[in-house]
């Protein structure tokens, strides 16, 4: 599985973005989607996750109320929706996803940077 992942830039503070990101190789299905982020001398973290069928979805406590995780399983897709930007939320993007019942994601794609200006 290939994960193409696009749709970062630079946005003044309160502004938004919206990821996307592609899967190809096989299709997703079962999977859990992920979108993880990495600032410049932090640790990754997990910013949002979706399930299969989008029943499930669970967000880092940072972008709770801002973020929106959606997903299109006919078209192999995870979408981020960031609203309220801010300068902490800049950092790489990464889309990832794992099978249902596995601890780790198995695959990654090769990820967007957002910055986000003051």
């Amino acid at each position: 599985v290939q994960l193409q992942a696009s749709g970062g830039g630079l946005v003044q503070a309160g502004g938004s973005l919206r990821l996307s990101c592609v899967a190809s190789g096989r299709t997703l299905l079962g999977y859990v989607m992920a979108w993880f982020r990495q600032a410049p001398g932090k640790e990754r973290e997990i910013v949002a996750s979706i399930s299969w069928g989008g029943s499930i979805i669970s967000y880092g406590d940072s972008v709770k109320g801002r973020f929106t995780i959606s997903r299109d399983n006919a078209k192999n897709s995870v979408y981020l929706q960031m609203n309220s930007l801010k300068p902490e939320d800049t950092a790489v993007y990464y889309c990832a996803a794992k099978s249902l019942y596995a601890t780790n994601y198995d695959y990654w794609g090769q990820g967007t940077k957002v910055t986000v200006s003051s």
